[in-house]
């Protein structure tokens, strides 16, 4: 078999086609190693390019964890098995209710009363403020001495401040989510991707012209041992070096383009203020947490020391 002829007739074909398939030529030449002159990217953009993969690849990981503050259920613990009582009222309607319970039976059904609105939440603090509370009605119930157990009582403002806790992470997942992960959802599957895009085009503007060259100088495609096309010893036509310019322009416009898209997305400051948004949000999560504790403190301690004052006069008492 001629292979030369072969690879003219392939390269006659070649001409024929679309500029899909002339890329796609391209492409599976430079694959199979049979491209001798490839058209090189500048090495600025190829940096550009370097840095705007590496601003993708921190905002998945990043997305990838943070994403939870979306999952309001993402500290609940899974060994937790609450009922459809437990979540009904919050503990704060509970602890209301159980104010003007007059009986151990009218205290149960506070506990168990049916829902007033949509279940109470699924978080760690909020699960911790409900056992405090059930807890506190266990010993409550069972209370014999005078006074009330102090325990119990320490219990049931444990309670009261860890459901203010959790409904301050719920506070602070919500502004997260507006203000931090919306943002950065946004800056990947908007800006990166509008320049992924960009570069895209640059490579398809890219094998288009590699096509193009190959083309006008007959080697569009060649087989294992074919000979070199003719064309290559002789000066270009005017019209197939019109050919070759028209598509170094198309190719320059794409990479001109891809580089200011890329620039843009990497000069942007709004991750880096999505970031701090992100910090002011825990910052005041943890400030309210550390607030209303430094509140109970003192009164859950001033329990325990009237509790030991108690417990050392009774044992005064009976030595």
């Amino acid at each position: 078999m001629d292979f030369s002829k072969l690879g003219k007739n392939i390269s006659d074909f070649g001409a024929q086609i679309t500029p899909f398939a002339s890329r796609t030529f391209q492409y599976t030449k430079e694959q199979f190693g049979q491209v001798e002159d490839k058209t090189q990217l500048p090495a600025d953009y190829i940096d550009l390019e370097k840095k705007v993969d590496a601003l993708k690849q921190a905002h998945q990981k990043m997305l990838n964890v943070t994403s939870q503050y979306s999952n309001e259920a993402y500290d609940y613990p899974p060994n937790v098995k609450e009922t459809f009582q437990d979540l009904g009222r919050t503990v704060s309607e509970k602890v209301s209710l159980l104010s003007s319970a007059t009986s151990t039976a009218e205290a149960q059904a506070a506990l168990v009363a049916p829902p007033s609105a949509k279940p109470q939440p699924k978080t760690f603090s909020h699960a911790i403020a409900r056992a405090s509370l059930a807890s506190s009605q266990v010993l409550h119930q069972n209370h014999t001495g005078a006074g009330e157990d102090p325990l119990a009582t320490a219990l049931e403002k444990y309670a009261l401040s860890m459901e203010r806790v959790g409904e301050a992470r719920i506070a602070q997942d919500s502004q997260i989510q507006s203000r931090f992960l919306a943002g950065w959802n946004t800056t990947l599957n908007t800006n990166i991707m509008f320049a992924s895009r960009a570069r895209k085009n640059v490579e398809k503007s890219r094998l288009s012209l590699d096509a193009v060259k190959a083309h006008v100088k007959g080697t569009t495609f060649k087989m294992p041992n074919a000979g070199a096309g003719s064309a290559d010893d002789h000066e270009l036509s005017a019209e197939a070096q019109e050919e070759i310019e028209k598509a170094e322009d198309e190719f320059v416009t794409q990479t001109e383009e891809a580089v200011g898209v890329m620039k843009n997305v990497l000069d942007t400051p709004e991750p880096l203020r999505n970031l701090a948004e992100l910090v002011a949000a825990q910052i005041e999560y943890h400030k309210k947490a550390y607030e209303i504790l430094s509140e109970l403190a003192p009164v859950v301690e001033g329990l325990q020391t009237e509790q030991e004052a108690t417990y050392r006069k009774s044992r005064e008492e009976t030595s």
